[in-house]
């Protein structure tokens, strides 16, 4: 758990808590020093620079490594980590913030945001959905072939991410094979060279579901040795003995051992636009992983009617993305960002979680938003 406030802590202010999806990516890992944080990693693998677009400029933030087994955490008992799943984590971080709260009780009068408000930023919301739109996308994109997009859309898209049949594990792999070498979270975006395919990173998330201004394509691998260092270890408190294998952005063991994760989440998402919650659906329109168009998909399944009709949004005068607004939900995209538009598109991040924040639309041509 990493926990990074304001310069001038604001106590009647928001208190960002953030998960990040893909069971077992470390929320330290990626969120604070890859994506939202105040300091990124050098190339060199030992020092850091200070991120220009921290959020916590604007916000206090609680980072935490969930579920047991990601990042630093750990557990005695290995059992605990090979049967994670939605049910135990999401008890697990409700016993955790009870727990911080007491330890810190000064705290309590902040806002916390995913209670009052969410943010989900290229999210899985239903098997189906995300299957329909990820391969569309693919498609649409000229990286599979018309045979293998058929061979998807004939025998696949309605398996549950948890239950993969054999002969869908092999059309998966052709997907595979025919993307080539690329970044499925940002298909435009260049690999970083001497490293694992990427390529294989997309059927893994096919198969369980589960980045300064310039992106860096070895972001990952200087981060990844940066949280290595042994006194890089001591100085976050991360118990070396307990840890039994070197940390790492993604562990893939957490997620192939995961026990339960609902085919769709479409109900919940009713039931808390029924509470009040301000929800925003946050899309990278690069991202092959969780494109837009299964974000789409599942937002024409709730069927919610509309408030404000889509059109583009604008930062500095030059189209930032577009957004469309519905009855409890907005759905907002990032043009030319990948999966975690906070890694690839800081700049453009930036004023998203401005007008989130701020309780506004987002800026069209004429009405831009000024800072903090």
């Amino acid at each position: 758990m990493i926990c990074l406030f304001l310069p001038v802590l604001f106590l009647r202010i928001h208190l960002l808590i953030f998960h990040l999806s893909g069971h077992g990516c470390s929320s330290i890992g990626y969120g604070e020093a890859m994506e939202i944080g105040p300091f990124h990693v050098e190339e060199d693998a030992k020092t850091l620079y200070l991120n220009l677009y921290s959020w916590n400029l604007m916000e206090n933030k609680l980072f935490i490594d969930t579920p047991v087994g990601t990042g630093y955490s750990y557990s005695k008992d290995f059992d605990d980590i090979i049967n994670n799943g939605d049910a135990r984590t999401a008890n697990d971080n409700l016993v955790f913030l009870q727990k911080w709260l007491e330890r810190f009780p000064q705290y309590k009068v902040l806002n916390f945001l995913m209670l009052l408000k969410l943010p989900v930023g290229n999210g899985l919301t239903d098997d189906h959905d995300n299957r329909l739109g990820s391969f569309l996308f693919l498609w649409t994109n000229g990286l599979i072939s018309d045979e293998t997009y058929n061979l998807v859309n004939n025998f696949c898209l309605f398996e549950s991410y948890q239950n993969i049949s054999s002969h869908c594990r092999f059309i998966f792999d052709l997907v595979s094979k025919e993307l080539g070498d690329i970044d499925p979270y940002s298909i435009f975006t260049s690999s970083c060279t001497g490293t694992t395919s990427q390529s294989s990173k997309i059927l893994n998330r096919l198969i369980y579901g589960g980045i300064r201004e310039e992106f860096d394509p070895c972001i990952e691998d200087h981060t990844s040795i940066y949280f290595n260092l042994p006194e890089v270890r001591r100085a976050l408190h991360a118990d070396m003995v307990a840890m039994t294998s070197p940390w790492q952005a993604c562990k893939g063991f957490v997620d192939q051992h995961w026990k339960d994760s609902p085919a769709s989440v479409l109900d919940i998402y009713h039931e808390l636009i029924h509470l009040g919650l301000r929800i925003w659906m946050i899309n990278g329109d690069m991202d092959s992983v969780t494109p837009v168009t299964s974000t789409r998909y599942s937002i024409n399944s709730l069927k919610l009617p509309t408030v404000t009709a889509f059109h583009a949004w604008y930062d500095n005068g030059q189209v930032g993305g577009w957004t469309q607004e519905y009855k409890g939900l907005t759905f907002v995209s990032v043009r030319g960002a990948g999966h975690d538009i906070q890694m690839y598109k800081p700049i453009l991040a930036y004023p998203v979680i401005k007008a989130y924040l701020s309780g506004i639309s987002m800026p069209t041509q004429s009405s831009q938003l000024t800072d903090f």
